[in-house]
């Protein structure tokens, strides 16, 4: 199976021909030249392929994205709030490897111990948030400077030394 990454939602339609604007979270301006294909949750854990017919950049953060086959405002107001997905090599290949989005698959490591890997990562004002499924729970682990100890780009950890009692609202 697949395994994809979330890159950003849709938050806007543009113009009268169908284009939508793309807020994504790849951490460095890109137009995603050369991206063939994008997939969108449609409903939860089922993702549909849409073909790229063209995109431009907006800003640092957002682009212009334009499907075959949504060539109405109407069309495209339907994919409204919707989240964005790229397969794994594809996410690699336009992901700044410095942005906080490229911890995904990394396995957090408190004290030692692996709690699990990251899902989802969440950015907020003065932390991030990873998403994790702690003991079959779902659990939101901060990484924060004052947590933080390293990043091991090589074995795909974060090491953290979290507060005493955090892990004990998810047992």
């Amino acid at each position: 199976m697949t395994n994809y990454h979330s890159i950003g939602k849709i938050v806007a339609t543009f113009g009268v021909k169908g284009e939508i604007v793309l807020h994504h979270q790849l951490g460095k301006k890109t137009s995603l030249k050369g991206l063939e294909t994008i997939f969108i949750e449609e409903k939860k854990d089922e993702m549909l392929p849409f073909f790229v017919e063209g995109t431009r950049i907006k800003n640092e953060e957002e682009l212009f994205l334009k499907f075959e086959g949504i060539d109405t405002r109407e069309a495209a107001h339907r994919l409204m709030q919707k989240r964005v997905w790229l397969p794994q090599e594809e996410f690699e290949k336009y992901a700044a490897k410095s942005a906080p989005i490229a911890l995904l698959g990394y396995h957090i490591i408190n004290e030692g111990a692996n709690l699990g890997e990251i899902l989802e990562v969440i950015e907020q004002p003065h932390q991030l948030l990873c998403r994790i499924d702690y003991k079959g729970k779902e659990a939101l682990i901060p990484v924060h400077e004052d947590f933080l100890l390293k990043i091991d780009k090589k074995k795909k950890q974060v090491h953290v030394e979290l507060p005493e009692g955090l892990l004990d609202i998810y047992s």
